[in-house]
């Protein structure tokens, strides 16, 4: 377990937190590894290229006994707690290398041990790669919504996004998108994901992804922490590139929003005092957990660029609940909120918004997660260029009321 290093929060004590009041959020989210492999060898991924290399361990493909045990776990937790709707979210490695029979099972098993009145959101994290018309008409039956990851145009994309021969895939991915987004599968669209380099041009980028018409873009800071932090990301540096970047779309999303961007929407909502629905700003508690393909629950699965076993619980589906998972300092410190940040992030103005960043990249060995964002000057740039901008936009619809 990832506890031992006896780095924050290996230190939090669970127990006086609970005898002060505090109690567990109960999860929302279930992201199951159907499959541990993949069909590309992306350069930049956090789940083979990274500290943590638990994947070489695992199986390659989940087994129907796991999945059967994984989806009795989720109905045993939306029961404990009452939950009128949860998610699940097929994920990898690369789903579609799992085949159409046990994302089968494991989708309606899940929804069969929830029960009649929860609604189960089922969602799938794809490459694009294999994404055929039989995959569509079995998502389509099971009502599956995807997601397609997509880093722009052919230069952009390939650049990281290979084939182990090297090849790029964005021809394959195309492919995939277009029949995707034909008339007849358009409805299971969700999204497109793209990771950000900073060597490709902002403006473009944007303009590739928006070309498909995707209901929403995640646009991802690349996954670094303090030790290995990402490129051009200079630790103890006022530099702000990745906020540079950022800025271009949102100035251009912003004139003329055609979709939603996850992360400028994610902003806006907490400036006006909102909660936010992903876990790369706000303080909002983090609801997901995941099942490997051997059955072992972990947390959020990009926490393996900490360290080797950052992401461990020490709990597996076959002998222990969801519930196990609640209590652990690991996990309740990604459910404290604002007591979870940095003494630094507390005395920063725009913690409330800001949330000191997604939790992986505040790592530094010695002194674990009680940090900054590794991103934190450009988290600064951004959130504050966003806020300056909504004001002055509705002083301006005002008619230079002061706000």
């Amino acid at each position: 377990m990832s506890d031992f290093r006896g780095e924050w929060p290996a230190t939090l004590d669970v127990a006086a937190l609970v005898a002060g009041g505090w109690r567990p959020v109960p999860f929302r989210e279930f992201i199951v590894k159907v499959h541990s492999r993949c069909d590309l060898a992306c350069d930049y991924c956090y789940m083979y290229e990274m500290a943590d290399q638990s994947w070489r361990d695992r199986p390659r493909r989940m087994s129907v006994e796991i999945a059967e045990q994984t989806a009795a776990r989720i109905g045993e937790h939306v029961r404990a707690h009452e939950l009128p709707e949860i998610v699940l979210v097929l994920h990898g490695g690369e789903p579609l290398l799992a085949g159409h029979e046990l994302l089968w099972r494991l989708a309606t098993a899940t929804r069969k041990e929830a029960g009649p009145d929860v609604r189960v959101k089922v969602h799938v994290q794809t490459n694009g790669v294999g994404l055929t018309q039989s995959y569509l008409r079995l998502f389509g039956e099971l009502d599956v919504r995807v997601g397609v990851s997509l880093d722009g145009d052919a230069q952009a994309h390939d650049r990281h996004r290979r084939f182990t021969s090297g090849r790029g895939s964005h021809a394959a991915v195309a492919s995939g998108l277009a029949r995707l987004c034909s008339d007849e599968f358009r409805h299971l669209f969700s999204g497109l994901l793209c990771t950000i380099d900073l060597r490709n041009d902002p403006v473009g980028t944007y303009e590739t992804l928006i070309s498909y018409d995707p209901p929403r873009i995640d646009f991802l800071l690349p996954h670094g922490t303090w030790d290995t932090p990402p490129p051009e990301r200079t630790p103890d540096s006022g530099r702000t590139p990745y906020a540079d970047w950022l800025i271009r779309v949102f100035d251009r999303w912003y004139r003329e929003p055609l979709t939603d961007i996850r992360l400028f929407s994610d902003i806006m909502r907490l400036l006006i005092g909102r909660g936010s629905l992903d876990e790369a700003v706000g303080l909002a508690p983090a609801r997901m957990a995941v099942v490997e393909t051997d059955g072992w629950i972990e947390q959020a699965d990009n926490l393996k660029v900490a360290y080797h076993g950052a992401a461990e619980t020490g709990l597996h589906v076959g002998t222990d609940p969801f519930d196990a998972a609640l209590r652990l300092p690991a996990v309740v410190a990604r459910q404290l909120g604002v007591r979870a940040l940095a003494a630094t992030c507390r005395q920063c103005a725009i913690h409330e918004v800001c949330g000191g960043g997604m939790y992986a990249h505040r790592y530094r060995s010695g002194s674990g997660f009680a940090n900054p964002s590794v991103y934190c000057p450009d988290l600064i740039r951004l959130i504050t260029h966003i806020s300056e901008t909504v004001r002055a936009d509705i002083s301006a619809r005002l008619g230079g009321s002061r706000l």
